[in-house]
């Protein structure tokens, strides 16, 4: 009799046979603390991994609890601590600051791989983000961001804090879709508003939303009104409380709940299709 963790990839198995075309998937998952963004975050990258994507995940938020939702045991360094490195390339003499420093081998020096071949790196946090922050830290973290959002790599799962103003307006561009997770709830409604409003103003136009531990009936019509569409929900679980709990992967440990991950990538790589093919029209 077939175990949980063999049921789960029964799920998917047929999924490089269906898409033999891959597209270039570029994904920010942002939502208000403590709805599950990390989860989705993790457990996107490794079923796109096991499609066949050759994918890099960011942990860009404060909170940096990507690594378990991987399933990586040993997370990289935060980019931010080696403090040298990124004052030699980004710094300037006089306090200056470079705006495009070196950063297309950080993935490779800095970054870890873990289970499915996925790809890591941890961006850290620097006190004055954003616009107004004219440092070599910040100059460094958005030359990091331009290029692999913008290199031609497979799949890009960036999970971020809820507030993304912080990232600038050149941090995002490129960006496919940005996810928002919500719960049932009004707070977190009003978060997702916050956060389409902050997107349109740093060029995102592509936003969605994935309702967590809930069903999305009520939510989905307060969504309609701020135009963000639903791409599925995730049902409340013991089984990722319990990998929660465990530091595990909800890959990883098995969960039942992966089913609904599988119909959220697979709506999400439908909709980026969709306005790829809107651009070329």
């Amino acid at each position: 009799m077939p175990t949980k963790k063999e049921d789960t990839k029964t799920i998917y198995s047929n999924i490089i046979e269906t898409n033999e075309v891959l597209l270039m998937v570029k994904i920010a998952v942002t939502g208000k603390g403590g709805v599950g963004k990390t989860t989705l975050s993790g457990t996107l990258a490794r079923l796109l991994a096991r499609d066949g994507y050759e994918v890099l995940a960011i942990d860009a938020d404060s909170d940096m609890n990507l690594a378990s939702s991987l399933g990586i045991a040993e997370p990289p360094r935060p980019l931010t601590e080696y403090k040298e490195m990124i004052d030699e390339r980004a710094g300037e003499v006089g306090g200056m600051f470079k705006y495009n420093p070196k950063v297309d081998d950080i993935v490779d020096k800095f970054g870890v791989v873990g289970p499915d071949g996925v790809k890591m790196l941890v961006m850290g946090t620097v006190e004055r983000g954003g616009s107004g922050c004219m440092c070599p830290a910040s100059a460094f973290l958005r030359a990091l961001l331009r290029h692999v959002v913008l290199k031609d790599t497979s799949a890009l799962i960036m999970d971020m804090e809820a507030g993304i103003e912080h990232l600038g307006r050149g941090t995002t561009r490129g960006i496919d879709l940005m996810i928002i997770v919500v719960e049932p709830g009004m707070r977190s409604i009003e978060t997702a508003g916050r956060i389409k409003e902050l997107a349109g103003g740093i060029g995102v136009k592509n936003l969605a939303a994935v309702v967590n531990k809930g069903t999305s009936a009520d939510v989905k019509p307060k969504l309609a009104e701020l135009g963000i569409p639903v791409l599925g929900e995730i049902p409340f679980s013991p089984d990722l409380m319990n990998a929660d709990f465990e530091g595990k992967s909800p890959i990883d440990a098995g969960s039942e709940s992966i089913a609904s991950f599988v119909e959220i990538k697979e709506k999400m790589l439908e909709m980026i299709e969709s306005f790829s093919k809107d651009e070329d029209n």
